[in-house]
């Protein structure tokens, strides 16, 4: 055996199988079935049903909620989350919030990240989870709110029985209810489980390989519309890496986010709170920045081969622009720092909110529209 082999960390063979198994009976005995038995109605629903529940406790719950506090839940929220998220056989909350916040606070370090893109796409869509890996070792020092968070605890302690049961008994139950016991089993059991954890795994591989950067090129987290089909809303993932806290991912109204449209509805009715919005200056902030560096390489990598291009008029012209996106930016510091020292009482605090509203919207106007300068200047270089 070579040092490379024997340096490999051990295989988790329970992963292994699990993921083996359900794969082929996904790709094998599902098809066969369908062939020579068929499905029912019935079974192809409670695959889609329980394909988006799963999907939308991963993300609302695992991910949003508990990972990220980007808002506040009811308890029979919670719960609901809690259980659908056990059927979605990803581990349970602290498990899966713990290796996340890793991914977040160490992202692209192939040392430290669990997930990390830096390691090729086949490791951090599914290889990490099947060996023993150091990075994936779970650091419940950074879940210390969540073990405080009773639901989580007992999800956590009861994990193993609780996605058995789940996964096993329900979709059971489902098809002995509409007399389909193995269609439904195959379909919203086997086939639901399965393509449930690889639009979640597409997350952490093509979603760091495939898309655009409009707000930061810090990381390899790209924004993909494409994958946001797939994913719940989570393919904006530029954006959510650069601003973790917010609890949409696709910002403008129509970008496919359901996880964000279930959250905010949620609210309507009181059953969620305090929903964590990023400012739109600083958004629009991200994106500006990230125009000039591009625009500063572009003119850098051309300088030499647009002889018929006035490149110093357009370096000239992108130079008076960014002196404007700092002014800009420098008259928002002034407005927050002020709207803070200002609002003491509440009274001060309404009127002052109405005024600070108005002001905002003008910077952004601002920004927005120099946005769309320096696309006009960008099209020059291209």
């Amino acid at each position: 055996m070579d040092a490379t082999a024997a340096d490999r960390p051990r295989l988790l063979w329970v992963n292994v199988l699990m993921f083996a198994l359900t794969l082929a009976a996904a790709l094998v005995i599902v098809p066969w079935y369908g062939f020579t038995r068929g499905y029912s109605a019935a079974a192809w629903a409670w695959f889609a049903i329980l394909l988006y529940a799963n999907g939308l406790a991963i993300t609302g719950g695992y991910h949003r909620l508990w990972s990220h506090r980007t808002y506040d839940a009811h308890w029979s929220i919670r719960l609901v989350y809690m259980f659908l998220g056990a059927m979605a056989l990803q581990n349970s909350v602290l498990v899966w919030a713990a290796g996340h916040r890793d991914h977040h606070k160490h992202t692209d370090d192939n040392d430290r990240d669990p997930y990390s893109a830096g390691r090729g796409l086949w490791f951090s869509h599914i290889g990490w989870m099947l060996r023993r890996y150091p990075s994936g070792e779970p650091n419940f020092d950074n879940v210390r709110d969540l073990q405080k968070d009773p639901l989580v605890a007992f999800q956590h302690r009861y994990y193993y029985a609780l996605a058995i049961g789940l996964n096993v008994l329900v979709p059971l139950a489902l098809g002995w209810l509409h007399g389909d016991l193995w269609g439904v089993f195959l379909l919203a059991g086997v086939l639901r489980l399965v393509v449930s954890h690889h639009f979640t795994f597409l997350i952490n591989s093509a979603a760091h390989a495939f898309g655009h950067q409009p707000y930061s090129d810090e990381h390899s987290a790209r924004d993909n519309g494409w994958l946001a089909f797939l994913t719940y809303g989570e393919g904006y993932h530029n954006f959510h890496h650069q601003f973790a806290h917010d609890y949409r991912n696709g910002i403008r109204w129509w970008q496919w986010d359901p996880s964000k449209w279930l959250i905010c509805s949620l609210s309507w009715v009181g059953l969620t709170r305090r929903l964590k919005r990023t400012p739109a200056v600083a958004i629009q902030r991200a994106r500006l920045a990230m125009q000039f560096r591009r625009m500063e390489a572009s003119l850098a990598r051309k300088r030499a081969s647009l002889p018929h291009v006035d490149l110093e008029h357009l370096r000239a012209l992108l130079a008076r622009e960014y002196e404007v996106f700092t002014a800009t930016l420098a008259k928002w510091t002034r407005l927050t720092d002020a709207w803070y020292q200002r609002t003491r009482s509440e009274l001060v605090q309404r009127w002052e909110e109405a005024s600070f509203r108005s002001e905002t919207r003008a910077l952004l106007a601002e920004l927005r529209l120099q946005h769309r300068r320096l696309k006009l200047l960008d099209a020059q270089l291209a």
